[in-house]
C-alpha cells in the first residue's frame, strides 16, 4: 500500500534510504541543549535522524552528562572537518542549541532531502518570535533557522578550524514550509 500523502508531503516512514546527522556546536548550553535535543526526539522515532553529535567546545556545565543520557555522539573540541566526514548521514542538519523545530519539520525534511540536491532551511516561528524591533539590533546567525546540507557539500565546504555557523554561512538555500523557533526566542523566556 502507498504512503498517504498529506499535503503533498510524504511521511518521514516512506523514506526510509534518507537519514540525517544533526550537529550542535555548544559551550556551556546545557539546559538551551535539553529543548533541542528533546525536539529532534519525533525525528529519531520516525528514522530521519540517524545520530546527533554535540561538538562541545570546553563546557563546565552537565552538558557531557545530558548527551550521554541522550545517546547523543560527544566530542570535546573536535576538528569540524572530521566530524563531517565521519558523519553517518547522508545530508546534515546544523542547529543552534535553544532551536526548536515545530511540527512537521520530519516530514518536510524528509521529502527535501530524498529529492533536493540544495542546502535548505525552515522558516521562522510565526507564534514564537522576538519582539519587533529586537529582531533588527542583533546579528543573524547563519544556524538560526537551522541549515540542511548534503554531507557531499559539508564534506568539500569545512575547513581545520572552522565553527559550525561558519560552515552554514553563504550557502545558496531554499527555504521549507516547516518552521522553526530560533534558539534567541528562548533566551527570552
Amino acid at each position: 500500500m502507498p504512503p498517504i500523502e498529506v499535503s503533498g508531503v510524504i511521511p518521514a516512514y516512506a523514506l526510509k534510504e534518507a537519514m540525517i546527522s544533526v550537529l550542535i556546536e555548544c559551550k556551556d548550553q546545557e539546559k538551551a541543549l535539553a529543548v533541542t535535543l528533546a525536539a529532534l526526539v519525533h525525528g529519531a522515532v520516525e528514522g530521519l535522524v540517524a545520530e546527533v553529535v554535540i561538538l562541545d567546545r570546553g563546557s563546565r556545565d552537565g552538558t557531557a552528562l545530558l548527551a550521554d543520557a541522550a545517546g547523543c555522539r560527544f566530542l570535546d573540541d573536535p576538528d569540524l572537518r572530521d566530524v563531517v566526514r565521519s558523519a553517518r548521514g547522508d545530508w546534515l542538519l546544523l542547529i543552534e542549541p535553544g532551536a526548536r523545530p515545530l511540527l512537521g519539520w520530519v516530514d518536510h525534511i524528509g521529502q527535501h532531502i530524498s529529492v533536493g540536491h540544495m542546502s535548505a532551511r525552515m522558516r521562522p516561528s510565526r507564534e514564537y518570535r522576538l519582539p519587533f524591533l529586537q529582531r533588527f539590533r542583533r546579528r543573524l546567525s547563519a544556524l538560526e533557522h537551522g541549515v540542511i546540507i548534503s554531507k557531499r557539500q559539508a564534506v568539500a565546504n569545512a575547513k581545520s578550524g572552522q565553527s559550525l555557523e561558519s560552515l552554514g554561512r553563504g550557502l545558496a538555500m531554499t527555504q521549507l514550509k516547516c518552521e522553526i523557533v530560533p534558539a534567541a526566542v528562548l533566551a527570552l523566556q
